[in-house]
């Protein structure tokens, strides 16, 4: 049987640069500006952080705690499509690998916890509906980080926009490739 090489579609191509490009223009925001990045409370007069005050925003703990209940149900569902199909381990090792690494990464922010997991849809019957779930739930989550991503500045815009950029390529890798007709 002879494996044929991944082939991404145009718009899976273009999804993918209009959001490397996202990622390249988040990239040149600065954090060491006063006013950005991810504040605390900061007392004008003195310039100092209030006690008592959150080291970390709210919004910015709130938007990568969503993100790492998105993260952890991603992976979460993998589990299951691989224990239900066992020859799909390999193909999706690596997805379940970044993940692991996305929410650690998530989770190296003050605050951010991993909300519990709402009930996942159950594991079709066949491995091609699976992996075309898992492929539309990576859309999903992509869409939904990269939304999450132009609400808030610095390293936290930074982390959600990779993370939705690695879910579009994750997710394009699980769709079946077409075959190209020879001329």
């Amino acid at each position: 049987m002879q494996i044929e090489p991944l082939r991404l579609s145009r718009r899976v191509a273009l999804q993918s640069t209009g959001l490397a490009v996202g990622v390249f223009v988040l990239a040149g925001c600065k954090d060491d500006q006063a006013g950005s990045g991810t504040p605390g409370v900061v007392d004008p007069e003195y310039g100092k952080t209030l006690p008592g005050a959150p080291t970390v925003d709210p919004a910015i703990v709130a938007a990568l705690s969503s993100a790492a209940g998105l993260v952890s149900s991603l992976t979460a569902q993998y589990t299951l499509v691989g224990t239900k199909f066992p020859a799909l381990k390999p193909k999706l090792a690596a997805a379940v690998k970044f993940h692991a690494g996305h929410l650690a990464k998530l989770q190296e922010t003050t605050g951010v916890t991993v909300p519990k997991a709402a009930k996942l849809p159950a594991v079709p019957a066949q491995s091609a509906a699976a992996l075309a779930l898992l492929a539309k739930q990576e859309k999903a989550a992509s869409i939904a980080h990269a939304a999450a991503a132009a609400k808030l500045s610095g390293s936290a815009a930074r982390l959600l926009a990779m993370i939705a950029a690695s879910e579009v390529q994750l997710g394009a890798t699980l769709l079946p490739t077409k075959k190209v007709a020879a001329s």
